[in-house]
């Protein structure tokens, strides 16, 4: 799959949410330019090393995944946002937490960058 699935498929999510995606795929590709992105399991997907992260805009939420053991390890700085062992929900009304983003990318990217070597 190519960009353009990408970008296809923000055009055809909720209009209202189209900035946000745009925005968090600006995040993701900037903090991880060399990951490879496609579409996996119907949803945006970076690949980098392995599964790095995916995104879809929810009935209520964005959600934000992530293979473990990320969102434990960060769990901390994930006070306050829902989440499950491979998901982070970002709630609609709010701003992107870009840092906190970035975070969780960079983390993955180490994980993986380790699990590769092994």
């Amino acid at each position: 799959m190519t960009t353009n699935d990408v970008d296809l498929y923000i055009a055809k999510c909720p209009k209202e949410l189209q900035e946000k995606l745009q925005e968090l795929r600006k995040i993701i590709k900037s903090t991880a330019p060399e990951a490879e992105e496609k579409i996996s399991y119907g949803m945006p997907y970076y690949h980098y090393k392995g599964r790095l992260i995916y995104f879809a805009p929810m009935k209520n939420h964005l959600g934000l995944y992530i293979p473990p053991p990320i969102i434990e390890q960060l769990k901390t700085d994930l006070q306050g946002y829902t989440t499950t062992k491979s998901a982070i929900h970002l709630r609609l009304d709010q701003p992107l937490p870009v840092s906190l983003i970035k975070k969780l990318i960079i983390a993955r990217m180490k994980w993986n960058e380790t699990s590769e070597k092994k």
